[in-house]
């Protein structure tokens, strides 16, 4: 079984949605089918050895206009071909109105037989041919045993035309009930008019909503500086291969993922991370393909290249978020689906009724509004369109909104549960109290443990690289204590630096003082090395993992949000509470094991036996069955390769500020998506009882089906345009 998306041509209404669900869903070996109207996507799985693309594309064709593309080229120049088709046929639509305006306005007056000829004459090409793509959907999907948007407009400007020619042509079969007939061709050509303008409109719109992709793909690098055979040459990025030295020159694109062999630089990666500072680069340092070098030059050897770069990944993953369903869209599909028949029944009825109480041409009018004022795709557009916006807004600043669920949940969220080690601190130990005083003895600590490839002996050479001159020794022995720590030789001097165990194994005596400073250390949950020079003690060194330079700000704004903060971690009670105490976290529960986690994430969404949204944020490995078990799992993105497969949401930078701006962004969406929902709903409540007549026996007032095909097109452009405003937010 596998899980294709295909972008598909020719939709352009909510009913289209519903009708491809249902025709590639019933095909043999589908085992899901879902079709993304904001998007113009069709998400199928299906077992590769029952079904194909052209199997799945004859089935798409058989029941409509519709098309597959199966590139993003090929999508990108349907859509620019569509958008040049749909704005010379409004343009000529449109001047083909302009003689329906003079005589409304009473420009042109005249006999009434010939004007009702030349206004047939006018209409007739423009309804069938201006509206040509209309009548042969709605046609595809009566075969289809079905309805869809262009069904309501079909059946309205037919009857309206078909009652006009009969009063044109043949002006007394309606006179003894009717009297004098009127015509309605301006109302045919008007809602052809708007409604094709109104497509361009959403068209446009829709564009711009899915520019968040394309700027992504935009950033790509066309070509690499490759480094063969000592020669330097310009390469094509398809041609650059896994194992490639590429050399990367000031303010040039870094073409694919690598690791930097020599030289020094600055990498602008917000469009990746979202954070406007260069970061540092040196040797042994990742890059990243598309992000930008400031100001330095330097060689990388290539790890990564096309589809397994992260630009490729981050692109797969935003496409893939558009492309799933939020919770609340369901109810908008359910409405969507019943929702043609629904109208049409309505239109019937208010012709049946109004034909009591009016003269026929009054009641075909009223049936006729009702048919054209109706809209699905309001509704079909009003959550596909936010999430669309909102998941490629959060890509641009360094978050990665997996599913559309996941964005429209973050809002909801009551309790974040956070693990430590590499979540709340940097995941790496660090000096963070040296006392070893004398610049000679810090020389001799260094060149012990630079032999020694443990975390903390790697933690004191750091801090000390930049604290001492280099020293000019050689060790003459050098031994590695493990669980201890290390013992060296220096010319005639012995050098120990380890735990305190080491200390009584080689019965060194420590003085009051030491033993003062270092249970001052272990206090606040240190771990202290012991540095000794020939059996005496000369320092100690205070290593712990420290706070990420966000964390105290982050969780203070996640506080000021009502969210209850706890956390989780295997490290030691004292370690996790002297967190806890500095970020101000309301619950800490120490010495869990990672499979302990997700059963505490479980209790904390039914605590006090109510259901509440947890989320849990973590490095994306040891704390996968939690991530899975919250609502909402955030993957911080450092240390693994973005933990693509983990988090709902992945923070790319692995900034906790991020997670905040990540539940903003929710919230905003969820707020546009409440928005656009009420507009859609409140839209068709409100405008088909109006269309229907219920106004006329109080205000002597009906709804022009001209005015009705404007507010229908309108209806969608709105929603659309209030998604884009996303965009503006941040």
């Amino acid at each position: 079984m596998i899980r294709q998306t295909y972008p598909v041509v020719g939709m352009h209404c909510a009913a289209c949605k519903t009708l491809l669900e249902d025709t590639v869903g019933n095909l043999k070996g589908v085992s899901n089918a879902k079709v993304n109207f904001a998007t113009e996507k069709l998400t199928v799985a299906f077992d590769e050895k029952q079904l194909d693309l052209t199997k799945i594309r004859q089935a798409v064709k058989s029941v409509g206009q519709y098309d597959l593309v199966d590139s993003a080229k090929s999508e990108s120049q349907h859509q620019h071909h569509e958008t040049n088709h749909l704005t010379h046929k409004v343009m000529l639509i449109g001047l083909t109105t302009i003689p329906f305006w003079l005589m409304m306005l009473g420009v042109i007056k005249g006999d009434m037989i010939k004007l009702n000829f030349l206004q047939f004459v006018l209409a007739t090409p423009i309804l069938f041919i201006g509206g040509w793509d209309i009548f042969q959907s709605a046609f595809s999907a009566l075969k289809a045993k079905t309805a869809n948007m262009d069904t309501l407009i079909s059946l309205g400007t037919f009857t309206a035309w078909a009652y006009s020619t009969v009063i044109t042509f043949f002006p007394k079969v309606f006179m003894n009930v009717a009297g004098v007939g009127d015509v309605y061709y301006e109302a045919a050509v008007l809602i052809i008019f708007f409604i094709m303008l109104g497509r361009l409109l959403e068209s446009r719109a829709k564009k711009r909503a899915a520019e968040a992709i394309a700027s992504l793909f935009k950033l790509q690098a066309k070509d690499a500086r490759v480094i063969r055979n000592d020669q330097e040459m310009m390469v094509p990025l398809a041609e650059v291969v896994v194992g490639d030295v590429i050399k990367v020159k000031p303010g040039e694109k870094i073409p694919v993922d690598g690791i930097i062999l020599k030289g020094y630089s600055a990498v602008d990666e917000s469009m990746l991370t979202g954070e406007s500072l260069p970061v540092e680069k040196k040797p042994h340092d990742t890059v990243i393909g598309s992000t930008m070098n400031s100001y330095g030059s330097f060689t990388y050897k290539v790890q990564k290249v096309g589809e397994a770069t992260m630009l490729a990944q981050i692109i797969k993953l935003v496409e893939e978020a558009q492309a799933t369903e939020a919770p609340v869209q369901k109810l908008a599909d359910q409405v969507s689906s019943v929702f043609v028949p629904v109208v049409v029944s309505i239109a019937i009825l208010s012709l049946i009724i109004w034909l009591f109480f009016a003269p026929v041409p009054m009641a075909i009018y009223i049936a006729i509004t009702v048919l054209i004022i109706a809209c699905p795709c309001a509704l079909g557009l009003a959550t596909p369109t936010a999430v669309m916006v909102g998941s490629g807004l959060a890509a641009r600043r360094g978050i990665l909104i997996k599913d559309a669920k996941a964005l429209e949940l973050s809002h909801k969220i009551k309790v974040l549960v956070f693990d430590k080690t590499g979540t709340l601190t940097v995941g790496k130990p660090q000096v963070t109290s040296y006392q070893v005083v004398s610049e000679t003895d810090s020389q001799l600590v260094y060149l012990a443990e630079q032999e020694s490839h443990h975390p903390l002996a790697q933690a004191v050479v750091t801090y000390l690289q930049s604290k001492i001159k280099k020293p000019n020794q050689q060790l003459s022995v050098f031994k590695d204590r493990p669980g201890l720590g290390v013992e060296a030789k220096i010319g005639k001097k012995r050098i120990l630096i380890g735990t305190d165990r080491l200390l009584r194994l080689e019965k060194i005596d420590l003085s009051d003082n030491w033993q003062l400073k270092a249970k001052a250390l272990q206090q606040e949950a240190q771990t202290v090395s012991f540095v000794m020079i020939d059996n005496k003690v000369v320092g100690l060194i205070g290593i712990a993992d420290t706070l990420k330079e966000d964390a105290k700000e982050a969780v203070a704004l996640i506080k000021a949000l009502k969210i209850k903060t706890v956390m989780l971690t295997g490290d030691n009670k004292l370690a996790a509470q002297r967190i806890a105490d500095q970020l101000g976290i309301d619950e800490v529960t120490a010495e869990v094991l990672p499979q302990d986690k997700a059963d505490i994430v479980k209790k904390l969404q039914r605590e006090n036996g109510q259901a509440r949204v947890v989320a849990m944020v973590g490095d994306g490995i040891n704390d996968a069955p939690a991530l899975a078990r919250a609502d909402i799992g955030i993957a911080m993105g450092t240390g693994t390769d973005v933990a693509i497969n983990t988090g709902d949401i992945v923070l790319v930078k692995g900034t906790l500020g991020k997670m905040v701006e990540a539940i903003d962004i929710s919230r905003k969406t969820y707020g546009v998506i409440k928005q656009n929902l009420f507009w859609a709903f409140g839209y068709n409540v409100i405008g088909i009882p109006i269309a229907a007549g219920l106004l006329y026996p109080l205000t002597g007032w009906l709804l022009s089906p001209v005015i009705a095909s404007m507010a229908m097109a309108l209806s969608s452009t709105s929603v659309v345009l209030n998604s884009l405003r996303l965009k503006s937010s941040h």
